[in-house]
């Protein structure tokens, strides 16, 4: 036996010997109660073989486990500064609470950021700028102007996909609820239409996943009938197909069999509490020209509702190959959802999250410049989906070419997400990643609906503030002129020089 394993048990037991004689006269039983459980743990520590600490250092080496397991809360609250937190730092997540309790979110004393550091990205403001009344307040984007019959007027920040599974029921009801306050949209995530999408009477984007959960047969493939019944709902606004998403591209949504209720089971119509992968890829369309057929289907079958699709970008000539079908069919997506490398709110592989995907900025400005120059930019609206926190996030995302843009994180932090890193476990502390009936119950869907539509409403604020600043008067103006990044100490690019912009029909004499 090892000699300090053997010298730390021996102690507590000599120690613990020596406590009960000397109390024994009045303490003994209480000196039972506290002494007995550490022998019983030292015991249980040398007999087990799975961890090699607690053999070797019985009873004080649990606390090696105990602390492992606090790391995250330890590092959050004692040790990151407000700069530094992962993935979402500090400053962003206070200033998602901040607005959504519509509590002071100006800063004291200047800036925590250092504007000297490589990254550091800032707005060309204007000596002429613009006063409220020459500022469009409420930018509103119509989608599907000339190919539908029910184009949709989309406010231009929304909620990007998250499905009921991965999220409670309450965390649903609080972000569709919030989303009617604020006249935007709420994205169903691939998890189908659940009743508390339905109840409070939000618009809703139905996304539709490789596994076509609430519109599939029996075999998994995809169902017209179930489809058009769904879609006919006066909720649904616009349909999205998920081709892929930044988080785990190529893998197909998970939802681990904690989650899978029977409730969630009957929405999705699969097997109740078992693992449930989606697909990889879609069993509808296997290349370009069927993807467009896909859409066309799924317009006629909404009668006439936008529909689109999202994807995180990998392969770039499989988007070309897209562009030039668009071309030859004539078909045309209303709407293309870009999410980045870097997205993700639920379960995915480590491999997938860290090195799977091009982040946003460099795949939107890859999707938006090949759109200009195959001449589809002027029919497509561009959605960015990603690190969306903030008014400077909304120019940043419009500046590089997108329409809108679509946020999840911070609707999660706005309805009380506090970053536990928990949303795989089904032991989110807060009730917002969880089925777990008891801790969900903690989250008042009265309240934190209004949370979402005060950060809704403070955030576009902003925007419109922003743009007041740079002396911009209406979104569609800003450009990627309006935006510097310092790349080195001594030398700042303005986004025009990072992502070049393509001329419109630059690529129509390669086709």
């Amino acid at each position: 036996m090892n000699t300090r394993r053997t010298f730390a048990f021996a102690a507590i037991i000599v120690v613990s010997i020596i406590l009960a004689l000397s109390y024994l006269h009045h303490n003994f039983i209480w000196l039972l109660i506290i002494v007995l459980p550490l022998i019983v743990v030292g015991i249980v520590d040398i007999v087990q073989t799975r961890h090699t600490i607690r053999r070797n250092f019985p009873v004080i080496g649990n606390f090696r486990f105990i602390l492992e397991k606090i790391r995250p809360e330890i590092m959050q609250y004692f040790v990151e500064t407000d700069t530094e937190g992962r993935p979402i730092n500090r400053l962003s997540r206070s200033l998602i609470y901040q607005r959504a309790k519509k509590e002071i979110d100006t800063t004291p004393f200047g800036t925590q950021l250092n504007v000297y550091q490589d990254g550091y990205e800032w707005l060309d403001h204007s000596i002429y700028a613009l006063n409220n009344k020459d500022i469009e307040h409420h930018p509103r984007i119509l989608v599907g102007e000339k190919t539908c019959k029910q184009p949709y007027s989309s406010s231009i920040l929304n909620i990007s996909a998250m499905s009921f599974g991965a999220l409670s029921k309450n965390a649903v009801l609080a972000m569709n609820a919030g989303a009617k306050m604020g006249n935007f949209a709420h994205n169903t995530g691939e998890g189908g239409i659940s009743p508390y999408h339905i109840e409070p009477g939000g618009d809703l984007i139905w996304q539709i996943g490789t596994g076509y959960f609430g519109c599939r047969k029996d075999d998994g493939s995809f169902c017209p009938d179930l489809f058009q019944k769904h879609a006919s709902i006066d909720n649904v606004k616009m349909i999205e197909i998920k081709i892929s998403q930044g988080a785990k591209p190529g893998h197909g949504g998970i939802l681990p069999a904690s989650k899978n209720t029977e409730e969630i089971a009957a929405i999705r119509h699969i097997p109740a509490h078992t693992d449930v992968h989606s697909p990889p890829g879609h069993s509808a369309f296997n290349n370009p020209e069927e993807l467009l057929h896909f859409v066309q289907q799924l317009r006629d079958l909404s009668g006439g509702k936008p529909v689109g699709f999202k994807l995180c970008i990998g392969k770039k000539q499989e988007f070309n190959n897209i562009c030039e079908a668009i071309i030859s069919t004539g078909i045309i997506p209303d709407f293309i959802a870009v999410d980045g490398g870097e997205g993700g709110t639920g379960a995915a592989p480590t491999e997938f999250s860290d090195s799977l995907g091009m982040p946003l900025r460099d795949g939107l400005a890859f999707v938006v410049d090949t759109l200009r120059g195959y001449n589809l930019k002027k029919d497509i609206k561009v959605i960015a989906s990603g690190k969306v926190f903030s008014g400077f996030d909304i120019v940043r995302m419009l500046s590089i070419g997108a329409d809108m843009v679509s946020s999840a994180r911070a609707m999660m932090m706005a309805i009380g997400c506090i970053q536990a890193l928990q949303c795989n476990t089904n032991t989110c502390p807060v009730g917002v990643a969880t089925q777990d009936k008891y801790l969900m119950k903690g989250l008042v869907v009265k309240d934190k609906s209004k949370r979402v539509a005060n950060y809704h409403e403070e955030t576009v604020k902003s925007f419109i503030d922003l743009m007041a600043a740079s002396g911009i008067s209406k979104p569609s103006n800003i450009s990627r002129i309006h935006i510097n990044r310092r790349i080195a100490m001594n030398k700042v690019l303005k986004y025009n020089e990072i992502y070049p912009e393509v001329e419109e029909g630059a690529y129509l004499n390669q086709f």
